[in-house]
């Protein structure tokens, strides 16, 4: 997870240099390509804070090259915060939940993968990314299984991928197809997967 986040950094960062800072980001409709890049940039800092414990609000610099660049310092504190041993505890946001290292490492590998394929969104040609099975499986199962519950969020859902299956509560919501599309659909970005019900109660902050 750890390699993930600097190959879908690194991505993301490639996608936005070649689109520009003032391109639209069809994903995210209400945002340029430097708003997300802010935003990745604040999510990536402040989850070192949160990796050692000492939680902090961080406030990114508001020109393009100075926040790409105080990215790139963010990027190499965060990969130093998340060397630790995954078991270590980390502070948790999420009240009654124990959270630890690992958990933000996997967290942040999906955090900047998705939006990874935000920042292609914004180029002519689409985005072009395309998830391996066992890391887009793992990504769904930890919206489900670790996030959704962490902010509250439930609902009644059967997911299916050629390798895994879950079923959370009663009859409800089913979405199948490959793991990839199945994983950007659960994060409201544009797939290919099969969706049947409301997956608004489920749907990806």
């Amino acid at each position: 997870m750890l390699e993930a986040i600097d190959v879908h950094a690194d991505g993301l960062k490639r996608a936005a240099l070649a689109a520009g800072p003032a391109a639209p980001v069809h994903n995210c409709p209400k945002w340029t390509v430097h708003d997300l890049v802010t935003h990745i940039a604040f999510v990536h800092a402040f989850a070192v804070g949160l990796a050692v414990n000492r939680p902090a609000k961080p406030s990114p610099p508001s020109g393009w090259d100075d926040v790409l660049g105080w990215w790139d310092g963010q990027r190499l504190a965060l990969r130093e915060a998340l060397a630790k041993a995954p078991e270590a505890p980390a502070f948790s946001p999420y009240p009654g939940f124990a959270v630890t290292v690992g958990d933000w490492t996997r967290r942040m590998a999906h955090e900047t993968a998705i939006h990874r394929l935000d920042a292609e969104s914004a180029l002519e040609e689409g985005p072009g990314t395309r998830f391996s099975p066992a890391f887009a499986n793992d990504g769904i199962d930890e919206f489900l299984t670790y996030l959704a519950p962490r902010l509250g969020k439930t609902g009644d859902v059967r997911i299916t991928t050629p390798e895994r299956t879950w079923t959370i509560g009663g009859p409800g919501a089913e979405v199948s197809g490959a793991a990839d599309d199945v994983y950007r659909a659960l994060w409201g970005r544009p797939h290919r997967a099969s969706v049947t019900g409301d997956l608004a109660p489920l749907a990806a902050p």
